[in-house]
Formats: structure tokens, C-alpha cells, sequence
């Protein structure tokens, strides 16, 4: 937490983007601060984006952007998917994709594998508006490392949702090529994964090496997609699907649109869905062109 010395002595919190950019937001309160086995935990609440979460002095989710964000992970693979049933949340411990997750009504069973229990207890506390369906009875909750799990179980899934932090400490494995492999073998026949993988302008290079070793794991259909994300460095954040056999091009967007008649959401709708894939900025699709041919 960094002090601002202006005249009216407020606190800002700081994150660092580069030795060039960073971002500060205004601090109402501090809520929460601990350090668990794996990560520095802090929530405070802020003027603009209300409640915070933030992880080893990053931004990890916050209340006023957050649905973006998880509109986009869970809805786009869940409608991709004819009929999910049962559905492996891996990452995203504040609760948010699993409370999208369980407006399904088709889901079954949502097993939500996050490592560190400290996160889920505090978001739990702290912000509820996030984690309010972690204890929904469809949600099975495995406090375990994501990548252990995939390389162990033996369970099949429909889609499997990566909500993962960015590429260090712990979560570094969650975009290395072995565990690509694994999340192929988790899947059923007509499975979906998606997972968070960084900003276009940043990490470039990351989201190729996430969609070559997608392809060698054996998925057919491989499509990242954009989306603003104004808390994230760069403001311009990304998703990369992959699908052993849907593509998210082919829904019946008469389905979506009957379906969001009963399931609030925010940012995500019917023509969302199709746009995010063709407004694909140029030089992302010629980036992963040269590694998809």
C-alpha cells in the first residue's frame, strides 16, 4: 500500500505494470490483509471500483469491472457447449466464475479446484457479491493445486474453466505445456476449455505459446478472444478458447437470447457472444496464424 503525500494525505494503492506504467486507485478502507502458505492476500475498498481483491500486490478482481470478466470465462464456453453437465473450475477463488457457472440450468455438478483456502475464506467475508454461490449445492469444493488435479483424476468434463492468475510462483505450470495435455485428457469427446491468458499488447508472445500447445495437445478449434478489462494492465485483457468439436461461431443465438430472459447478466448477450470472435483484433489473429497453420 503506497501513501500518497499530496495535501489531503490520502492512500492510493499502486500496481506496477512495468518500470513505466502502473495504475493507482483512491482507498476508502483496508479490509483484510494476511499472507498464506502461497500469496500476500489484501481486500480494501476503493472509491471507483468498490471492493477489492488483490494478490502479491496485483489486481486480481474487483467489484465494479468484475462481471466482465466473468460473464465472458463462463457463458461463452457454457453456450458453446450444447449441454453442459458437468463443469471443472480450476483457479478464481473470490467465487465470481462459479457464480456464473451455476446459472446453468443444465449444469450438474461444478467441481472448483482452488489452491489456497485463505482466499476463499476471505472473499467469502468480504465480498459476498462475488462468492455467493461457492457453497451453492451443485459446487464441490477441492482445496488442491489445479495442476495436480488434472494430471491425477480421472473424472470427464464438459467444459473446463482455467481461472487462473498471471504466469508466476504457483500458477506458472497452468500455461506450460504438460498441462494442456492434461486438461485434453479431462475432457469428454465434445469438451470446451477456456482459460484467462493475459493482454494481447503485453504477453503476445504467452498467448501463441498457449495456442500451439493447445493444438499439440490435440484441440480442433482454437480462438482467443478480447475484451476490455480496465483494471488489468493495459485495459485489454484476453480469453483463449479451445474445443475438441464446438465452435462458439455455430450457436443458436435464439438460445442465448431465450435463456438470458431468466439469467441476469451484465455484459454478455447473444450478439457478444459472436462479436467478441469477429471484432478479433488483426494483429492478434495474425499472431496465432502463424503458429495455428
Amino acid at each position: 500500500m503506497n501513501q500518497n503525500n499530496d495535501f489531503k494525505c490520502h492512500i492510493w494503492f499502486t500496481e506496477y505494470h512495468n518500470n513505466n506504467v502502473a495504475l493507482s486507485v483512491r482507498v476508502k478502507d483496508i479490509l483484510y490483509m494476511d499472507k498464506s502458505e502461497f500469496q500476500e492476500i489484501e481486500i480494501i475498498d476503493t472509491y471507483d471500483f468498490g471492493k477489492v481483491l488483490i494478490l502479491d500486490n496485483t489486481f486480481q478482481t474487483t467489484e465494479g469491472d468484475e462481471f466482465i470478466y466473468h460473464e465472458l470465462i463462463s457463458h461463452v464456453p457454457l453456450f458453446t457447449h450444447p449441454n453442459p453437465k458437468n463443469v471443472l473450475v480450476i483457479g478464481g477463488g473470490d467465487g465470481g466464475t462459479v457464480r456464473e457457472v451455476v446459472k446453468h440450468k443444465s449444469v450438474e455438478v461444478v467441481d472448483f479446484v482452488e489452491l489456497d483456502k485463505k482466499v476463499i475464506e476471505a472473499c467469502k467475508k468480504y465480498m459476498p457479491k462475488l462468492s455467493c454461490e461457492i457453497d451453492n449445492e451443485k459446487v464441490n469444493l477441492i482445496i488442491t493445486d489445479g495442476i495436480k488435479y488434472v494430471a491425477e483424476t480421472n473424472k470427464k468434463y464438459d467444459v473446463i474453466i482455467v481461472d487462473c492468475p498471471d504466469p508466476v510462483g504457483p500458477a506458472k505450470g497452468l500455461f506450460e505445456k504438460e498441462f494442456y495435455k492434461n486438461i485434453f485428457k479431462c475432457l469428454n469427446d465434445d469438451g470446451i476449455m477456456v482459460q484467462q491468458s493475459e493482454s494481447p499488447l503485453y504477453n503476445l508472445d504467452l498467448i501463441q505459446n498457449i495456442c500451439r500447445y493447445l493444438k499439440e495437445a490435440g484441440f480442433k478449434i482454437i480462438m482467443p478472444y478480447t475484451y476490455p478489462m480496465p483494471t488489468y494492465p493495459s485495459g485489454f485483457w484476453s480469453f483463449t478458447l479451445a474445443s475438441k468439436k464446438y465452435s462458439p461461431l455455430e450457436v443458436d443465438e435464439e438460445k442465448i437470447k431465450e435463456a438470458l430472459n431468466e439469467m441476469k447478466t451484465k455484459y454478455y448477450d447473444e450478439e457478444v457472444h459472436k462479436g467478441i470472435f469477429l471484432a478479433t483484433p488483426k494483429f492478434l489473429k495474425d499472431a496465432i496464424k502463424k503458429v495455428l497453420e
